[in-house]
């Protein structure tokens, strides 16, 4: 592998990393997010990530990264929850908030940080890496 395409491949994952880590985001910021009982609750988001051209170069465990797949979407019903006294209270006091797992949310936050630092790691070593190549020029 050289250097580029270390380069190449962990932007890829930077990239796949940052798209999870704004859905998660996006999650957790709607976690209180009322609806009236004749709405959608939000729809949390996921992200399906899948490897790219895995271990098609010729060389066992090289491949060219990771991308983004697609989003999924949670389930809309949420859960409702009784708060007479809310202004988007139905005749029988009910609102609607998203079915999301703050718990769950900050894990997957925190597995997102950790594979982002990680990608942007090789990142940091294959540009020095190549700085000290053009070094020996000198």
């Amino acid at each position: 592998m050289t250097i580029f395409s270390a380069l190449a491949t962990s932007s890829t994952g930077l990239r796949t990393y940052r798209t999870w880590m704004d859905a998660v985001s996006d999650n957790i910021a709607n976690l209180n997010t009322v609806r009236p009982t004749d709405a959608e609750a939000f729809r949390a988001r996921f992200v399906v990530a899948e490897a790219v051209d895995y271990g098609t170069s010729g060389q066992p465990g090289i491949g060219g990264g990771s991308r983004v797949a697609g989003i999924t979407y949670g389930d809309p019903t949420g859960r409702l929850v009784y708060e007479p006294d809310h202004p988007l209270a139905d005749a029988e006091g009910y609102v609607r908030y998203p079915d999301i797992d703050l718990g769950a949310q900050m894990t997957n936050i925190l597995l997102a940080q950790r594979g982002y630092q990680a990608n942007l790691a090789v990142v940091e070593r294959a540009t020095q890496a190549y700085q000290a190549a053009l070094q020996l020029g000198r």
